[in-house]
């Protein structure tokens, strides 16, 4: 049975920019932050604290975090691949997540964060370890679940056990990312499914690109097979620097109007999310990937006599 709620967590300030040639200014990541609690963002990924030389794009991460706005009931979160870089976020004190990363292939994790993927999943565990000694929450992806750029399909097997892993370290959650959007929706239901059940009480979030065009439906098999938080970045940009042809996430407003329009709520405003991809377009110098966006109101607002 299809969930009647699920959580949404924006990605656009980090997943969503971090693979841009230009450099986006601060004060623009911070006011895509702004336009995103608007809009109703209660969980949003600010940033990622990582080599500047190897992702330029956020080399300001203790800028913005000085900058976020005091926001009551929002959830700031900073992706970190290591214990440096979970050292950095904490420094912050703006923070309130952490969010660990693990890698499903050796190939991609080696490229990724020069690690083993067994090794990931213990840097994984590590963080979530950290978050918690400080007071922080800490939840762990696994990236490439659902195909490698290097070493192609994964094992579905190889995942869940990963899953079941990074559950042992008692994260918020446990997140399945398609990190080069080659999955269908089949396959994502199948395993989140499982993955749902074997880490069970822990919620399962999911995380897809729109490589191929089947980021949508991704979302849609996602939820109905048990995932109860939503990744997506506004607009539909975003890209991984490590990974070779992966293109945007799937757009905010796109996975918004999807799901209200079959009755689970997000939480979000979606007016605020179309008008807030028009300043994006804008700042970026061109339209985003995103259709709700480009597309005529639906149904049109009733006009008051």
């Amino acid at each position: 049975m299809t969930a009647q709620s699920i959580t949404f967590l924006e990605v656009g300030p980090r997943d969503g920019l971090q693979n841009e040639k230009t450099l986006i200014s601060t004060a623009d990541k911070l006011e895509l932050v702004r336009r995103s609690i608007a809009a109703g963002a209660r969980r949003i990924e600010v940033t990622s604290f990582v080599n500047p030389k190897r992702v330029p794009q956020m080399a300001d991460a203790e800028e913005v975090c000085a900058g976020l706005p005091d926001e009551v009931g929002v959830s700031y979160i900073g992706l970190v691949l290591n214990e440096r870089g979970a050292e950095r976020a904490i420094a912050t004190r703006r923070l309130h997540e952490l969010g660990a990363v693990c890698v499903s292939t050796d190939g991609f994790a080696i490229a990724n964060q020069g690690q083993t993927s067994d090794e990931s999943v213990v840097a994984a565990k590590a963080i979530v370890g950290m978050a918690q000694a400080a007071g922080l929450k800490g939840q762990a992806t696994i990236g490439a679940a659902f195909g490698c750029p290097f070493e192609g399909e994964v094992s579905e097997d190889r995942v869940v056990a990963m899953a079941c892993a990074l559950a042992e370290a008692k994260p918020i959650e446990v997140a399945l990312a398609d990190t080069i959007g080659v999955a269908d929706p089949a396959k994502v239901s199948r395993l989140v499914r499982r993955v749902v059940e074997a880490v069970a009480p822990t919620p399962v979030r999911v995380h897809f690109h729109n490589t191929r065009g089947t980021g949508i439906a991704n979302v849609w098999a996602a939820v109905e097979a048990g995932a109860s938080v939503v990744d997506a970045a506004l607009g539909g940009l975003g890209g991984c620097p490590f990974a070779p042809g992966a293109a945007g996430n799937v757009p905010s407003e796109d996975v918004v109007y999807m799901l209200h329009r079959a009755g689970v709520q997000t939480g979000m405003d979606l007016s605020a999310l179309i008008e807030a991809n028009h300043w994006l377009a804008g700042v970026m110098g061109r339209k985003l990937p995103g259709m709700v966006a480009q597309a005529p109101a639906f149904p049109k607002p009733v006009q008051e006599n």
